[in-house]
């Protein structure tokens, strides 16, 4: 499976049962890239992501179980470390600051390979970066 986490310089993801930050380029990228595929989430993302348009978007709790090979995961608030043997690859998106946070991303980048790496602008933040990561072989 493929994942899809925002995170805060310290790897946070959430704050007091929150998100800690939204950005419409980066939905408009998730977009992009999951446009004629499936998309998985949860609930609490759903709220958010629910209506995004031209995919298959599949809302479960227990969407990381169920999620197949090469179909995308929108992960906000749950762990990895339960999944990584099914993880492919990581899309982290980066908001170059940090937050307040109380969930963390469990998962060590540095067992990851990155393969690609790229910065824009974003319409809350200044500079937003994308970077993505394939196990390492």
């Amino acid at each position: 499976m493929i994942v899809i986490v925002c995170l805060d310089d310290k790897k946070g993801m959430m704050f007091n049962h929150r998100r800690q930050s939204r950005d419409q380029a980066v939905t408009d990228r998730i977009q992009k890239i999951c446009t004629g595929k499936k998309l998985w989430m949860n609930a609490y993302s759903d709220k958010l992501y629910g209506s995004l348009e031209k995919m298959d978007i599949v809302v479960e709790n227990d969407f990381l179980a169920l999620a197949g090979s090469g179909e995308i995961c929108l992960v906000e608030s749950d762990s990895l470390m339960p999944f990584i043997e099914k993880i492919e690859q990581i899309i982290v998106y980066w908001w170059n600051r940090t937050y307040p946070a109380d969930v963390y991303l469990d998962l060590d980048l540095s067992q990851w390979e990155r393969k690609e790496r790229n910065e824009f602008p974003g319409t809350s933040h200044e500079k937003i970066t994308e970077e993505i990561y394939e196990r390492r072989t």
